[in-house]
């Protein structure tokens, strides 16, 4: 009976592993916005980024809840639940910042707006992008050159900022210049991948 169990566990756990597998190589084929690597060191990079057309809402509360609460509002817009049409090809990765206004025309947020959060979804650039709904405004990114930690595992905050200070110094070592205080933050992988293959990074724009 004991003999028996220790099978059905393998297989099972078997089963689980190709599975999560299965998930793993199925993101990893997923569209990611093409870009030039400039500089690299490790896990920290100088990328060149050309225009990348975005869907972006604006939502507040604590960051991950506001993160999860801004990719099921752009998720709809992309799988045409929230508007008529077709739906639109998944892509990564998911963006996330404090809502900085310099970077919208109009403005996301009011000054008096605490806990603001700006979520992003790329988009495909090879077709007319239907309209947007109540919520999810459509924009281009002009050129842009960032630098980017990247790291794996979890994204918790205390990773986040870790990630973000190890950036900073490595570019203030290479003379470079953030244009902006705020970082932005990159998840490239579903809940279901296991928290070991996550690719998660931290952007600085440059001047």
């Amino acid at each position: 009976m004991r003999k028996d169990w220790r099978v059905g566990a393998m297989i099972g756990g078997g089963a689980l592993l190709g599975l999560g597998i299965a998930y793993v190589l199925r993101e990893k084929a997923t569209p990611e916005p093409d870009y030039r690597v400039l500089a690299s060191e490790n896990d920290l990079q100088i990328r060149a980024y050309p225009v990348v057309m975005v869907a972006e809402t604006a939502v507040t509360g604590p960051r991950k809840q506001a993160l999860n609460q801004g990719y099921r509002i752009l998720s709809d817009y992309l799988t045409a639940k929230s508007r008529p049409g077709e739906r639109l090809p998944m892509r990564v990765p998911v963006l996330q910042d404090a809502g900085n206004p310099m970077a919208s025309d109009p403005p996301l947020f009011d000054d008096a707006v605490e806990g603001g959060w700006r979520v992003r979804l790329t988009l495909p650039q090879d077709r007319e992008l239907p309209a947007a709904p109540d919520g999810v405004t459509i924009i281009e990114l002009p050129p842009r050159r960032v630098g980017v930690a990247t790291f794996h595992g979890t994204a918790d905050d205390n990773r986040l900022i870790a990630a973000e200070d190890r950036l900073r110094g490595w570019l203030g070592r290479h003379g470079e210049q953030c244009a902006t205080a705020e970082p932005e933050y990159a998840f490239y992988n579903s809940p279901m991948i296991p928290p070991p293959l996550r690719r998660n990074e931290v952007l600085l724009a440059l001047g």
